[in-house]
């Protein structure tokens, strides 16, 4: 086999990393791609961070699975960058390192009480019923009737949608068996979606907010109260999303509520303080539209919150980090420390400009990334010949099977027979040991 002229390494298996992993395999140059990932599975974001009533969303995994079927790519699971090996490791054995490791830390908004017990970062909960193996041991208190997720985004809609689901409704997804046995038992019969801003300022998409429309048993609503007199006129140089949305809210401003669940959104609420003694027991917030100048304070008793206002990137030993922004730090997708840029080193995605756009949007913003790369290739210094099969090698030797791309298709089709059985699209393991033993097993479930 022809050794390719050219080798690239991508941290991180979700949208960004197979968008950079196309890029480079469409270039016109002699390059290969080995793509790295801590678990034993892939699609990062797509798996772990799509509300698992979405379905059509994750139908994007199957032009993941064209990419990984192109030739020069290759899958290397169960490698942590970072823990396992280094950055430095890495870049002694490719011409290029892209770092595509997301958002996966949950922004503090650093107010008194914030740490009492109750008190959840949204990524947290997003990730625990969708069954990521960090979070799968979390617990939430469901024992009272009403939850308070703070953020106006649609990761907060989700949350908020989850929480309200019947468990019907979810025994229909590929929500974590967990997940679903606890929120079955739930008594969360109210949740109030809390932002610091009018309506015409949230980042709800009208779409999502039509889910609440077609809830079996919960009904949307505004609370008046917090509404100054103009607050759905639709101003100069609303886009069309803009728009739909004030339309969706205004229209929930109206709504009769008949079902025994809601969904109350609530504006221009901004958080104060948490108060409780070892649990949270109630949130104060400071009304701040104008027409309450005093700012009038606001507290609501909760014994659950869910704050879900921005994301950050883990850092990663050896690598340069913009606490401001909350990612890798980089000058247009190339990483940057004191003395300027460090050659052959990169970033995409969300660690590239933080969480913002869709899935769709990591296209363009690998793509960006990838011109950079072929800009830079032939003034890189190239690693010895054959150092990165001999680190892949050396990294597959720690368990008894390779977690390659095949054997993420064992452990996909484990799952999907799992969920099969009990009425699911997929039941997912849950435990890198469990995907791991799916593989072993050819794909028989455990």
């Amino acid at each position: 086999m022809k050794t390719p002229q050219y080798r690239v390494a991508i941290v991180g298996a979700g949208p960004s990393g197979f968008y950079a992993a196309e890029a480079l395999l469409r270039a016109q140059k002699d390059i290969s791609v080995d793509l790295f990932e801590r678990l034993p599975v892939p699609y990062g974001l797509v798996r772990f961070g799509v509300a698992p009533d979405h379905p059509k969303l994750k139908q994007v995994t199957a032009v993941f699975d064209r990419i990984a079927a192109m030739p020069g790519f290759r899958f290397v699971g169960g490698v942590e960058v970072g823990a396992d090996i280094s950055v430095e490791t890495l870049r002694g054995a490719y011409h290029a390192v892209i770092l595509s490791t997301g958002a996966s830390l949950g922004r503090e908004i650093g107010l008194p009480g914030e740490s009492l017990a109750g008190n959840h970062q949204a990524s947290d909960f997003v990730g625990w019923y969708n069954g990521h193996p960090d979070y799968r041991d979390l617990a939430f208190n469901f024992s009272g009737e009403r939850a308070l997720v703070i953020g106006h985004g649609n990761v907060a809609l989700d949350v908020a949608r989850i929480l309200l689901k019947t468990p019907e409704e979810l025994r229909q997804t590929d929500i974590a068996a967990h997940a679903l046995e606890a929120l079955s038992e739930s008594r969360i019969r109210e949740v109030h979606l809390i932002g610091r801003r009018g309506p015409a300022e949230t980042r709800f998409s009208a779409k999502e907010l039509l889910e609440f429309d077609a809830l079996s048993a919960c009904d949307p609503g505004v609370e008046q109260d917090d509404l100054p007199a103009n607050a759905f006129v639709i101003g100069e140089g609303f886009d069309s999303e803009r728009r739909a949305s004030m339309d969706v809210l205004e229209r929930f401003s109206r709504h009769v509520a008949t079902k025994e669940r809601r969904c109350l959104f609530r504006f221009h609420l901004e958080p104060v303080r948490f108060e409780g003694d070892e649990r949270v027991r109630s949130a104060v917030f400071r009304r701040n539209h104008v027409e309450e100048p005093s700012g009038q304070s606001v507290t609501i008793d909760t014994t659950l919150v869910f704050f879900s206002v921005g994301r950050r990137t883990m850092p990663i030993d050896g690598v340069a980090y913009d606490r401001s922004g909350g990612v890798h730090a980089n000058r247009n997708g190339r990483l940057v420390e004191q003395n300027g840029v460090v050659p052959g080193l990169y970033t995409c995605g969300w660690s590239k400009r933080g969480p913002q756009g869709t899935i769709g949007t990591n296209r363009a913003c690998a793509l960006d990334t990838v011109e950079k790369i072929l800009i830079d290739l032939d003034s890189l210094p190239s690693p010895e010949d054959g150092a990165a099969d001999r680190l892949v090698s050396s990294l597959g030797r720690r368990y008894d099977t390779p977690l390659d791309f095949d054997a993420w298709r064992l452990i996909d089709s484990a799952e999907v027979a799992r969920g099969r059985a009990i009425g699911k699209p997929r039941e997912k393991f849950v435990s890198i040991d469990d995907m791991i033993a799916a593989a072993r097993t050819k794909g028989i479930a455990c």
